[in-house]
C-alpha cells in the first residue's frame, strides 16, 4: 500500500504465527541506545509451542493455558444446564417461538432465530436449544484463540487471556441459557470476521462464505445491517480484490432478498420488519418537545408534555399508556410505523443536541463499574439466575393459544424452568462475582484502539474490523432504541479480538519502532543549540 515503509511490508508478509526478529524491526542505519537495544528484543520462545507429537494430550500440551480456561468455561455451562432445566425465558422469547410454531414473517423482528427453533423442533427440547447456544459460546472462544495464534502469532497465554471474558463471564453464560437470538447472532458475526481475517488475502470463495454468514446474521437481528456495512468498508479500505468484495455482497443479498420477498407477500412491503420507526420513537420519547418540532396535525397525538411522560424510553412502545395507542389499538402496523418514524426524524432534526445527549448517556452507561438495575427491575431480573423463575405468561398469541401453551407444545412437556439445587445455587453465587465489569470492557476497547494507532499507515490493519464492529454494536442501540444489558455482550468477543491483535508481534514491533524514533528525535532536539531548537509558535 502506498506510504508503507519497506520494513512494514516485510512484517505484513511474514508467515502466520512466525516470530519477528529484532533485525526485522530495528532500523539498520540507526545505532542502538547505550542503555540497551533500541527496538523490542527478540521474541521469547513460547513454551506451549515446544510440545510435539500427535493425539489429544499432545494437543492439550501445546495449548495448556487455553485448555485450562476452556475446561472451566465448559464446567460452568454444564452446571447451568443442570441447575435450570430446560431453559430460561425473556419477554421476546415467545415471539420467536410463535413464529417458529406458525411460520410467518414477524413484523417486529426478523425470523432468523425462529428458523433455528424450527430446525430443532423435531427434538422437542428447549434444553437442546440452549445446549446448542452454549456450544456456540465456546466455539466463539475457540475461533478467537485460533485466529490470534495462527494468523497473528500471539503467545498461548495471551490468546487464552483474550477468551476469558467470553468463556467465564456469568452474564454471557446466562444469555446462552435463554431462548433468545443474541448468542446465535454473535456467533455468526464472529464466524464471519474469523473467516475474513484467517488469511491476509482471502479468496472469492471465502468472500462468498462471509457474505452468506452475514446474510444469516442480518436475518437473526436487524442490527446485522451495520455489521455488513462495516465489513464492506473494511474490505474496501484494506484494498481486497474486487472479486472477493463482489462475491461477499452478492451472496449476502440472496437470503435477505428472499426473506424480504416473503415479507412483501404477507405484509405488502418489501422490507425485513415493520418496526424501525416505532423503536426510533422510543429513542426520542423522553426528549421530544412539540413546541420545537412543530409536527403536522396528524402527528400531534404522539406529543407528550414533560410532566406526563412515562418513566422509561421503552414505555413509549410497551406501556399501555403509550401515546402510540392514541391513534389505533395495534402497536405495530404499517401506519403506526410510518407515523412514529416521521415524528422521530422531525424530533432528531429539531433537537439534535438532545438526541446526542441521550445517545451519549446510554453509550457511556456501558462502561460503568457497577451493574445497576436498568431500565427497570422486571427487565434486569431476566438476566439473572433467579432463585424462583416466574411461570410462563398467559399472553394470547394468534389463533387463541397462549405463550405458555405454545412452549408446552414445542417441548411436549413442561417448559417452565425448574430450579435444581445445588447447581442453581452455584450459578447464582458465580454470577455475583464473575462477570466483566463495564469499565474493564472500556479498557479492552482502548487496548484495541492502541493497536489501530500502531498500524495507522494501514488504516488500523486487521484490528480495524473487529474494533469498529464492536463499537458500532454499542452505538446502534443507543442511537435507535435504548440501553439494555443484553446489547453489550455481542460486542465483547469482537473487542477482545481487536485487543489481542493489538499485542501481536507485528503490532508491538510497529509501536516500538514509533516510540524509538520519537525518543531519537527528542534526543537530537535536546542536543542542538538552543537557537536551532524547534519551538511552538507563541501567540502575541
Amino acid at each position: 500500500m502506498a506510504g508503507a515503509t519497506s520494513d512494514e511490508t516485510a512484517l505484513d508478509e511474514a508467515a502466520p504465527g512466525s516470530q519477528v526478529k529484532e533485525a526485522e524491526i530495528t532500523p539498520p542505519a540507526e545505532p542502538a541506545e547505550p542503555s540497551g537495544p533500541a527496538g523490542p528484543g527478540p521474541a521469547k520462545p513460547d513454551p506451549e509451542r515446544r510440545v510435539r507429537g500427535i493425539g489429544f494430550w499432545a494437543l492439550v500440551g501445546r495449548h495448556r493455558s487455553f485448555t485450562a480456561v476452556l475446561t472451566i468455561g465448559v464446567l460452568v455451562r454444564v452446571t447451568a444446564l443442570l441447575g435450570y432445566r430446560p431453559a430460561m425465558w425473556f419477554n421476546d422469547s415467545y415471539d420467536y417461538l410463535h413464529a417458529a410454531m406458525r411460520p410467518y414473517p414477524h413484523p417486529i423482528r426478523p425470523n432468523g432465530y425462529s428458523f433455528l427453533l424450527m430446525v430443532l423442533r423435531p427434538f422437542h427440547s428447549f434444553a437442546l436449544v440452549v445446549t446448542v447456544q452454549h456450544i456456540m459460546g465456546v466455539a466463539m472462544a475457540v475461533m478467537i484463540y485460533a485466529l490470534l495464534r495462527r494468523r497473528f502469532g500471539l503467545p498461548g497465554w495471551g490468546a487464552a487471556l483474550a477468551t476469558v471474558p467470553v468463556l467465564l463471564d456469568a452474564y454471557q453464560i446466562q444469555l446462552e441459557h435463554v431462548i433468545l437470538s443474541d448468542v446465535p447472532f454473535t456467533f455468526l458475526v464472529v464466524s464471519a470476521i474469523t473467516l475474513l481475517l484467517w488469511r491476509a488475502q482471502p479468496s472469492w470463495r471465502i468472500g462468498a462464505a462471509v457474505g452468506l454468514v452475514l446474510g444469516l446474521a442480518t436475518l437473526t437481528r436487524s442490527v446485522g445491517l451495520p455489521v455488513l456495512f462495516a465489513v464492506a468498508v473494511f474490505m474496501v479500505v484494506q484494498r481486497m480484490r474486487w472479486r472477493v468484495i463482489a462475491a461477499m455482497l452478492a451472496v449476502c443479498s440472496l437470503p435477505m432478498v428472499a426473506y424480504m420477498g416473503w415479507f412483501q407477500a404477507v405484509h405488502g412491503k418489501f422490507a425485513m420488519t415493520e418496526s424501525s420507526g416505532i423503536f426510533l420513537y422510543a429513542r426520542v420519547y423522553k426528549f421530544a418537545d412539540c413546541d420545537k418540532i412543530k409536527p403536522p396535525v396528524h402527528e400531534i397525538p404522539l406529543c407528550v408534555e414533560p410532566q406526563h411522560r412515562l418513566r422509561f424510553s421503552q414505555d413509549g412502545i410497551w406501556n399501555r399508556k403509550s401515546p402510540l395507542l392514541r391513534n389505533e389499538p395495534e402497536r405495530f402496523s404499517p401506519t403506526q410505523n410510518k407515523l412514529a418514524g416521521d415524528f422521530s426524524k422531525r424530533a432528531i432534526m429539531s433537537q439534535p443536541d438532545d438526541y446526542l445527549k441521550v445517545m451519549a448517556g446510554d453509550f457511556f452507561r456501558v462502561f460503568r463499574w457497577e451493574r445497576t438495575v436498568f431500565p427497570d427491575w422486571a427487565t434486569y431480573e431476566q438476566y439473572e439466575f433467579r432463585e424462583k423463575p416466574p411461570p410462563l405468561p398467559d399472553w394470547r398469541m394468534s389463533r387463541g393459544a397462549t405463550a405458555a401453551q405454545e412452549a408446552a407444545q414445542y417441548e411436549q412437556g413442561r417448559a417452565r424452568p425448574t430450579v435444581v439445587e445445588p447447581f442453581a445455587g452455584v450459578m447464582r453465587t458465580y454470577q455475583d462475582h464473575f462477570y466483566l465489569r463495564g469499565t474493564l470492557l472500556g479498557v479492552i476497547l482502548l487496548a484495541g484502539l492502541a493497536g489501530l494507532a500502531a498500524s495507522w499507515r494501514r488504516f488500523g490493519g486487521p484490528a480495524l474490523l473487529p474494533w469498529i464492529t464492536s463499537v458500532g454494536l454499542l452505538l446502534a442501540p443507543a442511537a435507535t432504541a435504548e440501553f439494555d444489558y443484553r446489547y453489550i455482550l455481542p460486542t465483547v468477543p469482537l473487542a477482545c479480538l481487536a485487543a489481542g491483535i493489538a499485542f501481536t508481534p507485528q503490532a508491538r514491533a510497529r509501536l516500538g519502532r514509533i516510540t524509538w524514533r520519537r525518543r531519537r528525535r527528542d534526543e537530537e532536539q535536546e542536543g542542538r543549540p538552543e537557537a536551532d531548537r524547534k519551538t511552538e509558535p507563541v501567540s502575541v
